[in-house]
Formats: structure tokens, C-alpha cells, sequence
């Protein structure tokens, strides 16, 4: 078994099981109530990454099943902080616990602190988990092709609409390319292969072709590889995993992508805060050098 599908079968029992202490019908109450009652605004991720010249999606991420720990004592009421004073557009907080070592309480304590979308990170499989992610307080959600068919895909992204969160569909390889839609906000590349955990950022330049032939044709409109703004009605291109030079970041806006997930290059160090600013100072040197 490989480590995508060991997640995905914990996380079909733990999802049953939360069931049983809080009733679906429980959760649905709690968010018709807080949209009724407590409308807090929503903070469009997709606009963020678009009108942001770094379009860095920081994300808090304690551990990960290929290498345990990375920052065992991380703070949610100080990282994600320091990730908005640095300088980030979004955020992505991972919540699985057992192999990430993250929850939903992460995000709760990190809300009233940013405001700058959250993304929740983690392997979502069921309505219950939206519901989950509307009351914790994200603004988006990420859909993983691999861990769902197409229909549960394209099922779960109207119900996550519906609730008022955006959504970011993860692929990993042109064979996942049948997953996009003209409803999805975001396509994410992830250059980490989810069976073996290996990371290759080369993964995004590999498909960007594909990637955003198959977004022009979802909607109707022509490829426009070096546009400077993504369309209102096109997905927006993501990047994910393995960015760790500045350099890398230009190269990828030159391939067509406009958000860039980090998490390791940043939680790796004493400061996460710090060293997001410090690559973002990079970024900006990097394209002064270029227009010279």
C-alpha cells in the first residue's frame, strides 16, 4: 500500500467516526446558522494570488509521513502571523493529525489573527470535512484528483461553493487532467508524488502545456501562456511543493503559473516568518536582474 492510500483509508474512518460524536446534521445547523447570523466576509484566494506580484501560499505544516517531524512545537497564534507580516498572499494549514500533525484547531487560532484566505490542507473526501472547514473559518479547500473519481470531484466542489468556499483541485499528472472544469477556482500542480512522497518541481513544467490547453478548451477561449492576469473565468495555475530558490518562482510565472505553495523551504527554519520574507526579497531580485 502505497502512503496515498494508507491517508486516504485512515481518513475514511476517521471522517465515520466524527460522525458518530457530532451529526452531519449537527454540522449543517452550525453553518446555516453562522451564515445567517454571523456572515463573515470571504477572502477570495484566487483574487489574492492574482493581484499579488509573489502569489506565495505560506503554508504551517508541523510533519510529513516521508520525513516526521519538521517543527514539532510550531504555533498557530505565531506562524501564520508572521506569514502575513512577511509578506504572503494566502495561507495553507494542514489539519491532518496523525501524519501531519496538524487539526481544524489550527486554523481556528490562526482566523481571527490574518486576513488573508486560508486554505485548509488536507485529504478531503466527504461533505462532512467542508462543513468542518466553513465553521473552522477557511476560505478554500483543496480537492485531491487522486484521493476521488471525477464525480465526487465535481460533487464536491458545488457543494463547497455552496458553502462559500473556493477550491483548489491538486493533480499530479496528465492523467488527472480530465478532473478540470470550468467551476474549479484553482488548479494545483503538486510536484510531489503522493505514493512515494519524492518531490520533483520539473512536474509543473512537464504539464504546464497540457495544463493550460486543457483549461482553454474547458473554457472556450484561447491559451495565453505569458499573460501577466488570469482571466475571471479561467482557474488560476498553482504550483505545489518543491520550491526552494527564488529563481524557480520566475521560471514558473513564465510557464503560467500565478501561486506558488511553500511550506518545508520555510517551516524547516527557527524563523518561518523570517525566511519567507527573506525569499520573497529574493524573488524581487531576481526580476529586477531580469529587467535590466
Amino acid at each position: 500500500m502505497d502512503i496515498l492510500s494508507e491517508i486516504t483509508d485512515h481518513k475514511r474512518i476517521e471522517v465515520e467516526l466524527q460522525k458518530q460524536a457530532v451529526s452531519p446534521e449537527q454540522l449543517r445547523e452550525q453553518v446555516r446558522d453562522l451564515m445567517e447570523n454571523s456572515p463573515a466576509p470571504r477572502r477570495s484566494m484566487k483574487r489574492a494570488l492574482a493581484s499579488s506580484p509573489a502569489g506565495i501560499i505560506a503554508e504551517f505544516k508541523r510533519r510529513s509521513p516521508s520525513k516526521g517531524w519538521i517543527y514539532e512545537t510550531a504555533k498557530a497564534d505565531e506562524i501564520p502571523a508572521a506569514y502575513k507580516a512577511a509578506g504572503a498572499s494566502a495561507i495553507s494549514i494542514l489539519t491532518d493529525e496523525k501524519f501531519f500533525g496538524g487539526s481544524l484547531r489550527d486554523i481556528r487560532t490562526a482566523r481571527p489573527l490574518v486576513d488573508i484566505p486560508i486554505l485548509r490542507k488536507d485529504f478531503i473526501i466527504d461533505e462532512y470535512q467542508l462543513l468542518q472547514t466553513r465553521i473552522a473559518g477557511a476560505d478554500a479547500v483543496l480537492l485531491i484528483a487522486a484521493c476521488l473519481t471525477q464525480e465526487e470531484c465535481a460533487d464536491l466542489t458545488a457543494r463547497a461553493h455552496a458553502l462559500g468556499l473556493e477550491v483548489l483541485l491538486e493533480i499530479h499528472s496528465p492523467r488527472e487532467l480530465a478532473y478540470i472544469s470550468k467551476n474549479v477556482d484553482m488548479v494545483g500542480v503538486n510536484n510531489r508524488n503522493l505514493g512515494t512522497f519524492v518531490t520533483d518541481v520539473e512536474n509543473s513544467f512537464r504539464i504546464a502545456g497540457q495544463l493550460r490547453q486543457t483549461i482553454a478548451d474547458a473554457r472556450n477561449v484561447p491559451d495565453a501562456q505569458d499573460s501577466s492576469d488570469t482571466p475571471r473565468n479561467l482557474p488560476l495555475l498553482v504550483s505545489e511543493s518543491g520550491i526552494s530558490h527564488p529563481e524557480t518562482i520566475c521560471r514558473l510565472r513564465t510557464a503560467g503559473f500565478r501561486g506558488f505553495l511553500i511550506g518545508e523551504t520555510f517551516m524547516k527554519t527557527p524563523q518561518p516568518g523570517d525566511a519567507l520574507k527573506g525569499f520573497i526579497q529574493g524573488i524581487e531580485e531576481t526580476e529586477a536582474q531580469k529587467s535590466l
